[in-house]
This record gives structure tokens, sequence and C-alpha cells, in this order.
């Protein structure tokens, strides 16, 4: 098989990612796991998975059970739960992978209890975002006796934002603990974890904090970026006074401007919002973005980069929450959009 460089890289810093999750850890809880479905964030569940579980992490969540094959074999002394819980499908997976559905219905409690040959589940309960879970009454009504529950689950539909809801959604958590023996008990995301060490219990579960994403204000200069996207420059050019760039001609040329051309668009999951927004830096230098973002090309003002030439990586401005609020996006579709063609390079 050829070897072939992809033109397009993520560079991931690793020593981020295990302070990141450290910080976290610090903040309450017992324990603190991760969420490494989506591909861990689109960083690579795998390699997501070593980095944390050699920092200490014990529990790792995964939204579907081929994310959790795709993990076989586990470290040592690692545990995956299945967050979307066991579907009639799922049946012969959830019996043979060494992992835990988070049962989120009582129709799935059901089929565990019929199917699961007693083994350990975790089971989720809806406090208030509607979304996955048994009621707190179904919960309560003695659906869940004889089921070896490991980790009762809630999750939280608003800490990112100060709203009454959190403080609503932790007093009925905390009265299903009451109700539901458990092992553990696990309410908090890492905007949950910010909120305070109320919301910790025995054990948090972030997800974007852990790849440099920003939930609330007080996790700020905590957090350090993880991943940053770098392209491959193409070509560079002259785009001559009057002279317009790309699609529909949005930008024109004031005078005699330099452009290189970098190997990403939006079919990398750099989306077309990043127009005139968007820019790069080549060795500290800055390169702003010009014109539209097309499939699979994008092209930036070289101006200020006087040597950047054909074959240089550009490092797309990609800081997770300054980007977020410029494009519209959410910093969890700017980590996960981020396509397959980018080389996942762990530093």
């Amino acid at each position: 098989m050829i070897d072939i460089a992809s033109p397009l890289r993520l560079r991931l810093d690793s020593a981020a990612l295990v302070s990141n999750w450290r910080w976290l850890a610090a903040q309450g809880g017992k324990a603190c796991g991760a969420a490494i479905k989506a591909n861990g964030y689109g960083l690579g569940a795998r390699e997501v998975m070593r980095h944390l579980a050699a920092a200490g992490c014990r529990d790792f969540f995964v939204a579907n059970w081929s994310e959790a094959a795709a993990l076989m074999p586990l470290p040592d002394d690692v545990a995956l739960s299945v967050l979307h819980g066991v579907g009639a499908s799922d049946m012969v997976a959830a019996r043979t992978l060494p992992a835990r559905p988070v049962l989120c219905s009582v129709e799935q409690v059901r089929r565990w209890r019929e199917g699961g040959e007693g083994r350990p589940c975790d089971v989720m309960v809806d406090t208030g975002m509607n979304r996955l879970g048994l009621r707190p009454e179904e919960a309560a009504s003695g659906a869940l006796e004889g089921l070896a529950i490991e980790t009762l689950l809630s999750h939280l539909a608003s800490a990112d934002e100060d709203s009454e809801q959190n403080a609503r959604q932790l007093a009925a958590f905390r009265a299903v603990c009451a109700q539901v023996p458990a092992r553990r008990y696990s309410l908090a995301n890492s905007a949950g974890i910010c909120l305070g060490p109320d919301y910790g219990f025995d054990l948090t579960r972030p997800g974007l904090a852990l790849y440099g994403g920003i939930p609330r204000a007080s996790a700020d200069g905590h957090i350090r970026q993880v991943a940053y996207p770098e392209a491959r420059i193409i070509q560079r050019r002259v785009a001559r006074a009057g002279e317009t760039v790309g699609y529909g001609a949005t930008w024109t040329a004031q005078r005699d401007t330099p452009v290189v051309i970098a190997n990403m668009g939006y079919a990398d999951g750099y989306l077309r919002c990043h127009a005139g927004i968007g820019g790069a830096t080549r060795e500290g230098q800055a390169l702003p973005l010009i014109g539209r973002v097309s499939m699979d090309l994008t092209a930036f003002d070289a101006s200020g980069a006087p040597d950047a030439a054909e074959g240089d990586w550009l490092t797309i401005d990609y800081d997770l929450p300054s980007v977020a609020a410029q494009s519209g996006l959410s910093q969890y579709e700017l980590l996960t959009g981020l396509g397959a063609r980018f080389a996942r390079v762990w530093e």
C-alpha cells in the first residue's frame, strides 16, 4: 500500500488533554470519567482513551455499540458505558462486549432484565431534559428492582447557563437517588462540573471541556486548547488590484495582493460561515481568510507572510469559544465537524 501524506492534519496536544481532565477532576465528584462519543469529539476516541487511562481515568462513555466495538480491546481496569442503552438489535453486542448499557427507558429495562443474564448495567433518569431516561416516577415505582445498577445517571439541560432549571434538576436527582439504590450516582457534564461540588456526586462525565471547550466562564484560564487544524498551501499567487477571489466574487483586491490557497474547505468541516471572520497563522504571521470557503479550497491574504509558499503548513485559527462566538457554530460543532481527511497527529 502506498503511503501518501495528507495535506490536512489535526495537531493534538496530549498534555493539554490530560491537564484539562485533571483540572476537571479536581473540581468535585469522587471520580472523573470522560465522554469519548463521536470518536472522541472528533479527535480520535482510541487515542483519547489511551492518554486519559494512562493519567488515571477509569470511566468512559460512548453513544452506541458500534463506537464501543471500535475501542476493543479496552485498557486494563477501564470501564465503558454505552449511553444510548440497548435496543433489540444491540443485545448480541451488549452480551458480548465488556461494556455496560445505560438503560434509558422502561422497554430497555425489560429487555435487559430478560436477556442481560444478570450483568451489571447503568440507568439514565430524566430529571427535566425530556431526551433519554426513565421518568423519576418510573424509576421509583419498582421498575428497576432486581437490576445490578452500577451507576444511576441524569443529564443537565442548562448547565452552561445561569438557569433555575439547574437547581430543580439537582433536587430532582437527589430525590431519585434516595429511592433507587445504585453503587454510584452521576449528574454533571463539563458545564455541570463548573456549577460547583454539589453537582459532583460519585462520578462526573466531562466531554467538551476535555477537548478545549469552555463550558462556563469559570473554566476560562484553566482549560487549554487541544486541537489545532492545519492545512498545506497548494499555491501562492497574486490577485491584481481590482481582481476578485473565489466564488461569487465577494472579495476584491484593493491593491496587488499575495494570496495563498490552502488545501481545505467545507467538505472537511471548515464551513462557509468562516468567510469574512476566519484566518490562519504561519510562524506567528497572520493570514486573514478572503473570499468564500470552497468545498476543498480556501484563500488567505498572505500580505503579512511574505515567505509563505507552496507546501508550507498554515495553522487555522480555531480557538473554540472565540470562533464559536464569531461563526455562530457551537464549540461542539466546531470539534465534531472536522472531517476524516484531517490526519490526527498526537504530540
